[in-house]
């Protein structure tokens, strides 16, 4: 063990930064709570918006320098114990041969849905090495200024469901029609399309674990768009097909989904050492529904973050208080950070869970 004192939060023990997180993520006893937050890297940061108005968002995906300087640019600015490389989940999609484009003010957009097995049949299943060699460098780039501060690097791969969602309805949706329909109405078509993403998936965290990554996490940002009943048939074996090639990696494996609040015992049979949760379920009962078996990541809103810091603590303390200093919890928002947050507001997040949490 290194003993290098975290700087800017008096009273830890000098147990190292790395270990930290990825002690938690195997339910092993820390110092204090670690702390990362989703899209920490990205639009409340003025440093981010300076990078954002001079270049795409696929050019920042695939620019190794650009993409290891805005995942640094946190780290710079605040006590994390993580960082996540920056990218996006939807590039592997370009790569099958999707057109994919980020329209301001819409998000992003593919103009030739898959809607039928022809179209599943035509996407590619290119090596993840080639697609997304810009993010694999980026991960080389910034395992390497990481070094001297001991902090551990997570990659990250949107999950087979999220990846068809989008691909199936060609951006974001409310309803799923489409997504449901194929499910419904061609099953085989269905499991040709996860099967081909779930290749993808695969190739892509296991190649990000080979590039350095330290941990993965798995986003299914749009599992809640479907009930239990559809979770297990649609959504589950694909998952844990994921899951359970991508632990021959060795490194630690993050679960996160959205909106499945009523059947975390099912999204957390998939698969995961860690399961991270939105802020749909207080925290103890999620960590119930899991089990004791599993870490658990979350989960304050993120939307507490814009409130003043008398009104926000209220609820960071709600979350800590339920974890109750069991080994296993990671302190994370329960999606990603929005644009309107306040920088200080995020600073003082990140020292106080340290201070709050000091062993």
């Amino acid at each position: 063990m290194l003993n290098t004192p975290r700087l800017n939060t008096p009273g830890l023990s000098t147990q190292s930064m790395s270990d930290r997180f990825l002690k938690a993520c195997r339910r092993e006893s820390t110092d204090a709570t670690p702390i990362w937050l989703m899209r920490q890297a990205g639009r409340y940061m003025a440093e981010y918006r300076a990078l954002r108005s001079t270049s795409t968002m696929l050019e920042r995906v695939h620019t190794p320098e650009l993409a290891a300087e805005i995942t640094m640019q946190p780290i710079h600015a605040f006590d994390f114990d993580a960082a996540i490389i920056f990218s996006d989940i939807l590039p592997p999609l370009k790569g099958m041969g999707l057109p994919l484009e980020f329209v301001g003010g819409v998000g992003p957009r593919l103009d030739t849905p898959v809607r039928s097995r022809a179209d599943i049949d035509r996407l590619a299943t290119p090596p993840m090495a080639e697609i997304m060699a810009g993010t694999l460098e980026a991960i080389r780039l910034v395992k390497r200024e990481l070094e001297p501060k001991k902090l551990p690097l997570i990659g990250f791969s949107g999950a087979p469901f999220t990846l068809a969602s989008y691909a199936i309805e060609g951006g974001g949706s409310k309803s799923y029609p489409h997504v449901k329909g194929l499910m419904y109405s061609d099953p085989q078509a269905w499991d040709a399309l996860m099967s081909k993403l779930c290749d993808v998936v695969i190739d892509y965290l296991t190649e990000q674990a080979h590039a350095g990554a330290d941990a993965l996490q798995l986003f299914d940002s749009w599992a809640g768009a479907v009930g239990s009943l559809d979770y297990e048939r649609f959504i589950l074996p694909y998952t844990k097909r994921v899951l359970d090639a991508v632990a021959a990696t060795g490194v630690p494996l993050i679960n996160f989904s959205t909106a499945t609040a009523g059947h975390l015992d099912v999204v957390a049979s998939a698969g995961g050492d860690v399961i991270g949760i939105d802020f749909r379920l207080p925290l103890d009962e999620a960590w119930e529904q899991i089990g004791s078996d599993k870490a658990i990541q979350g989960n304050l809103d993120p939307v507490t973050l814009l409130a003043p810091w008398t009104e926000l603590k209220k609820y960071v303390d709600d979350v800590l208080s339920r974890a109750n200093g069991r080994p296993g919890h990671i302190f994370n928002v329960g999606h990603g950070i929005i644009p309107e947050t306040p920088v200080d507001n995020v600073r003082r997040l990140v020292d106080y869970v340290h201070e709050q949490t000091a062993r």
